[in-house]
């Protein structure tokens, strides 16, 4: 097979049980199936890589996967940005980008079904990477996420863990294109919270260097308004003993607690009744309806010089499992995705 006939894929070859190695991924080569009547082929051009990828990974999920858990051989669920390289479906057309669920290969044969979620990307003369970031799921986790579960009103103390990741790193700079202030983030090493400052939070934590709990207490005597988990662990408990009055606690993810057996829970959530705060899940394919919106805005924001995407790209196919191995390590600054075949970025 020479390299345009195949689709390279990253499949199941174990699941884990505790932390991802390099044995947890097998490597193949298939034919790519012929386009048939209301389908598209899809050539990956970014793939994403996110921490709940090893949970999809575990052994029936887990217990904790909303996604269909995979089995030893599946190619490993994720999102992408892909190009239209052939059409027969009447609402696409070839050169048309999209985004939605393409899995850890290089190429998909797509029917447009539901739970691919594919998405058409408009031209904004942006990256195209920005449909797996501020103008894709990750954009819309932290829009919808902060904006609809958090209820941000202007000169709202806000807490953001896991600042120097996607999502938080948009949370960061919503918050301050909202009004909100002070906006304090919470990230993992002095480049990190470096940059996340120059993205505008007015302060941040060193969570490996800094007392998390006495820190918050410094930096929001008055306490946190809205606070968006993407960590949970101590730094939840530690937010949890800090919140005002009427507070809104957004739980958008739980990485620390990702590579544990069991699931924890927040020892001091009786903390809640004293500020009569709240604290609200969040899962952002039950806010599809806020997507259009969530994307307009994202884009003014970008236009205007209030918004950015910060991202970690890794280049070449042959690179997807050392990217998520790193995420569980702190590597990655911003959102780390994978540039299937290195190169310049496409705009769109």
């Amino acid at each position: 097979m020479t390299q345009d006939k195949i689709n390279r894929q990253w499949t199941v070859a174990r699941h884990p049980e505790t932390s991802l190695d390099h044995s947890h991924f097998a490597y193949r080569e298939q034919p790519i199936d012929p386009v048939g009547d209301g389908q598209i082929l899809l050539r990956s051009r970014y793939l994403n890589v996110a921490p709940v990828m090893r949970m999809y990974m575990m052994k029936n999920g887990g217990g904790f996967s909303t996604e269909s858990p995979l089995e030893i051989g599946d190619v490993i669920h994720g999102r992408g940005v892909a190009e239209v390289i052939e059409s027969k479906h009447p609402d696409f057309k070839e050169g048309d980008f999209v985004h939605g669920q393409l899995g850890w290969q290089s190429y998909k044969v797509s029917s447009v079904t539901q739970g691919e979620k594919i998405i058409a990307m408009q031209r904004r003369g942006v990256p195209a990477y920005y449909g797996l970031s501020a103008l894709g799921m990750t954009g819309y986790s932290a829009y919808c996420g902060f904006v609809t579960r958090g209820a941000p009103k202007a000169g709202d103390a806000v807490l953001v863990s896991g600042a120097a990741g996607g999502v938080g790193s948009l949370v960061v700079q919503i918050a301050k294109a909202l009004g909100c202030g002070p906006v304090v983030g919470i990230a993992g090493s002095a480049e990190k919270c470096r940059m996340i400052s120059e993205l505008g939070a007015d302060e941040m934590i060193n969570y490996r260097e800094e007392d998390v709990a006495e820190r918050i207490g410094q930096l929001l005597p008055d306490g946190i308004d809205v606070y968006f988990d993407n960590v949970g662990g101590a730094i939840l408990e530690a937010a949890l003993d800090n919140l005002a009055r009427d507070a809104r606690v957004v739980l958008c993810g739980s990485i620390s607690e990702y590579q544990q057996e069991k699931r924890t829970g927040p020892r001091n959530y009786t903390s809640l009744r004293a500020s009569e705060a709240d604290m609200r899940g969040f899962f952002v394919y039950n806010h599809a309806a806020d997507f259009e919106r969530a994307e307009v805005d994202m884009a003014e924001w970008i236009k205007a010089e209030k918004l950015r995407a910060l991202v970690d790209i890794s280049d070449g196919f042959d690179t997807m499992p050392d990217a998520l191995i790193g995420l569980y390590t702190g590597e990655n600054l911003g959102k780390r995705l994978v540039r299937v075949v290195p190169g310049e970025d496409v705009i769109f």
